[in-house]
């Protein structure tokens, strides 16, 4: 067994607390402890634990790193940018958001670094079958909401509508590493669900990652496989619409047939975000604020957020908060470009990460980017980590 392969314990823990959302024991019905944060009790284990692992693993050599270190120092803006925020601005709980998802970022990194094959194959199994799980949940438990969309486990439909988008990537990645067929059998129950959710702005993020990962993989793909995805994909819109309960139909023509393409109703999107943009024009330098836009809109719409991540940061971070961000991303960009080391799990992670932002353009809070993020960190650790008798190797070459 090699001694520098990760344990998955750490793993494990960590994505749990990431799928899990912000879990409070007042959704369990304990209304008395309605005070209990899962998020830090499953973070302060996993972090114990992946202290242990690293310890027992053999150092590796990270190198160029500077878009980790402009990315925390985003959130740290964040979290100061309380200190200019209005009065009605959700602090308290914004604060902690953003602690968290530095915590998740930063173990989650060190965590891959070490071991990325690992780690990669680990989040895909367990990302696969939070999938599956989310699906018949929805389906067979939880069943339509109120406005006829579907969801699992108290979440809300946009994003059990990206576990199911990450499920279809996962599908991919599990059937690209191991050569297994098997998990792109369950493609079509995560599309299904998908659409159950009604999730508009997920499904335009998922065909955009999509139409860009078939562009560059077109010259890889043989007729043969193209033929047979089109055999199963016919197969399976035919199956769906033989069996599919009435609640499917109705929300498909209700949702995306009637609101979007003859009404194209963008659920109040638009006049949200150009809220956010008046908002941005208002506070141009340093933003509004953390939370500034519930603080001075939302507290009086009914509305959370921007539902665009670009935009919330521009609203509350101003141009300050622009350009930290969009440094991060410019340099991880240039890690992850040619995938590095390994081309391959590297353009996976890749995908994910940005299915993930991309649908954080339509809907989501700043902690709702923690899996972009994550998969960042990971296409990142991809690329560049190497075991640390390597790069002696190296030095003893050169010299």
């Amino acid at each position: 067994m090699n001694a520098n392969r990760a344990f998955l314990a750490p793993g494990l823990l960590l994505i749990l607390v990431a799928i899990g959302g912000r879990y409070t024991l007042d959704r369990a019905g304990l209304l008395e402890l309605a005070w209990v944060d899962l998020r830090v009790i499953g973070l302060a284990v996993a972090l114990v634990v992946l202290a242990l692992d690293t310890a027992r693993r053999e150092r590796t050599v990270q190198e160029r790193e500077g878009w980790l270190v402009v990315a925390v120092l985003f959130f740290v803006f964040q979290i100061a940018s309380a200190l200019w925020a209005p009065p009605a601005a959700r602090i308290g709980p914004q604060t902690l958001d953003l602690v968290l998802l530095i915590v998740l970022v930063l173990a989650f990194y060190q965590y891959s670094a070490g071991d990325p094959e690992t780690v990669a194959r680990l989040t895909f199994q367990l990302f696969f079958v939070a999938a599956i799980v989310y699906a018949l949940a929805a389906i067979f438990i939880s069943g339509p909401g109120e406005q006829g969309r579907y969801s699992a486990f108290g979440g809300g439909p946009n994003v059990f509508a990206r576990i199911e988008v990450l499920g279809v990537i996962s599908a991919i990645a599990l059937f690209m590493l191991t050569g297994r067929k098997l998990p792109l059998l369950v493609i079509p129950l995560f599309l299904l669900a998908t659409v159950l959710s009604g999730s508009r702005g997920t499904l335009v993020a998922g065909g955009v990652v999509g139409f860009f990962a078939l562009l560059k993989l077109r010259h890889r793909i043989s007729a043969g496989a193209v033929a047979a995805a089109a055999v199963v994909t016919v197969v399976a819109v035919g199956v769906i619409g033989v069996f599919a309960p009435p609640e499917f139909t109705d929300l498909f023509q209700e949702r995306f047939v009637e609101q979007t393409v003859q009404e194209q109703y963008l659920s109040g999107r638009t006049d949200i975000w150009m809220a956010a943009v008046r908002m941005f024009a208002d506070y141009p330098i340093a933003g509004s604020g953390l939370d500034g836009f519930y603080g001075l809109i939302g507290v009086n719409q009914a509305v959370e957020y921007p539902h665009n991540y670009v935009l919330a940061v521009a609203a509350e971070g101003g141009l300050a908060g622009l350009a930290l961000m969009t440094a991060s991303i410019v340099l991880w960009t240039r890690v992850v470009r040619g995938g590095g080391a390994r081309p391959q799990l590297t353009g996976l992670a890749v995908a994910a990460a940005v299915f993930v932002a991309l649908s954080g353009l339509f809907s989501g809070d700043y902690y709702d980017s923690r899996l972009a993020w994550m998969f960042a960190g990971l296409a990142a650790a991809a690329a560049l980590s190497r075991p640390a008798n390597h790069h002696r190797r190296d030095l003893a070459v050169a010299r």
